[in-house]
């Protein structure tokens, strides 16, 4: 007899459960299947599971096509199941393609091709996966691709961008169903949006997807300047669907509990915030289209800090940049407040130490470099016994947690977070706003 295993979350079992168990099982006489149990999903980032074990066990059994359903609680656990089952063959999703082939070892290994288009109907049913668009197809795009793997109730099922065969081959990569011709086309076979398009483009293709009943997720700053953003709120509130900004730091767990320490009162009353945000880069994008520079690139990092921590009425706000050829290239914005000050450090082809300081009467809090991957940070005091230290996960490229929110926000009917309230995103636009254009430059 040969046996046949395959592991998933099974949530919100589909179409596409359905088919790949099919096929794993007709690469033998007996299919074993392995659930996740909640605590190792959550061990492995994987986020927004609507179903208990107990619901999703059933729903796999329920299939007809397992002859067996264990548990997967632990990482490792493939291996051991493998020998204890006396396994033949390893089946999954070509998603994971190259990520199992350790197994080799012990048995033969399967990629089995993704399932395209496996909920057509999306919302119009209860529980349906949401289908999800992508708008670009560059180095976010991808990352949020690998990322939405890990996000339940989600199926990334099209991509458009500027070059039709771009466009195709990413579709090709990531086994999408469509690679769309154009960005209204892509637009009739989504639910939601995901846009990683230059910040130039972002309002144009929110108030387009918005007006074609799409939600979006759009990529920071949706807005250079405070007025587009708000009425592209004002057009989501009309037509009852949901815009996020994709600012990944803000729905971070780290970055979370971080801002709750300081604002508890651990260190007393805030006096300031230091934030510093650099990368080398030395061509493209970020420094050649219309609205490039370090200030649009870099500062809604250093800004969602300063709001989060400070308020989102700030008294006065001056920026010193260094440009070459027009556009900042290193900047320093001072933000201040009534009782406090704030300074947000911007570079692109400038290396500085990427840390976030939040001081206050009666001590500060200290976040390593890269700060807006908060994974670590200190509460230091004058009394060094009395120093703690806090450590948080932050899977993948952080980009999971930015879109389990917006799945979250689309399912429950909301059109706010509370780990980033529209408040706070108008607040930081017009620091941007103001920031790139009022500075005084210097340099070439």
């Amino acid at each position: 007899m040969r046996r046949v295993i395959t592991y998933g979350t099974f949530d919100l079992f589909h179409e596409g459960h359905r088919r790949l168990l099919e096929r794993a099982r007709a690469l033998g006489d007996y299919l074993i299947v392995g659930v996740t149990s909640s605590s190792y999903d959550n061990g492995r980032g994987k986020l927004n599971v609507r179903e208990s074990l107990v619901e999703r066990i059933r729903n796999v059994a329920d299939s007809g096509l397992a002859d067996e359903v264990t548990v997967e609680e632990y990482e490792g656990q493939k291996i051991h199941d493998i020998q204890r089952l006396d396994v033949d063959v390893f089946a999954i999703g070509s998603d994971w393609i190259g990520q199992f082939d350790y197994l080799g070892d012990y048995c033969e290994v399967v990629y089995l091709e993704r399932t395209k288009g496996v909920s057509s109907t999306g919302l119009r049913e209860a529980g349906g996966v949401i289908r999800m668009g992508v708008v670009g197809a560059g180095r976010i795009a991808r990352r949020f691709v690998s990322e939405a793997r890990f996000v339940s109730g989600v199926s990334v099922e099209a991509v458009w961008t500027r070059r039709p065969e771009k466009a195709r081959h990413f579709a090709d990569e990531f086994e999408l169903q469509w690679a769309n011709e154009s960005y209204s086309d892509l637009l009739t076979h989504v639910d939601a949006v995901y846009i990683a398009t230059p910040h130039e483009t972002h309002v144009d293709l929110t108030r387009q997807a918005l007006e074609a009943g799409v939600h979006v997720l759009c990529e920071k700053p949706i807005a250079l300047r405070v007025d587009d953003l708000e009425n592209l709120y004002a057009l989501a509130d009309e037509r009852r669907l949901v815009l996020l900004e994709a600012l990944k730091t803000a729905f971070s767990p780290g970055f979370q509990r971080m801002v709750a320490i300081a604002r508890g009162g651990s260190i007393g009353t805030i006096r300031s915030v230091d934030a510093t945000f650099t990368k080398l880069v030395r061509s493209g994008r970020e420094l050649e289209t219309s609205d490039a520079g370090a200030l649009s690139e870099l500062a809604s990092y250093p800004f969602l800090a300063i709001v989060k921590l400070l308020g989102t009425s700030p008294a006065a706000v001056t920026t010193r940049a260094i440009t070459t050829d027009g556009v900042d290239t290193f900047a320093r914005v001072n933000v201040d407040y009534p009782q406090a000050i704030a300074s947000a450090t911007v570079g692109l082809g400038v290396k500085a130490e990427g840390d976030l300081v939040v001081a206050g009467t009666q001590g500060y809090v200290y976040v390593p470099a890269p700060w807006w991957l908060t994974e670590y940070f200190e509460t230091r005091f004058e009394d060094p016994r009395d120093n703690r230290k806090f450590f948080y996960k932050f899977d993948g490229d952080g980009l999971r947690y930015e879109l389990a929110e917006f799945i979250s926000m689309i399912r429950d009917e909301t059109s706010e977070s509370f780990r980033l309230l529209r408040e706070e995103s108008l607040a930081i636009a017009a620091l941007m706003e103001r920031s790139r254009s009022e500075f005084t430059s210097f340099g070439g």
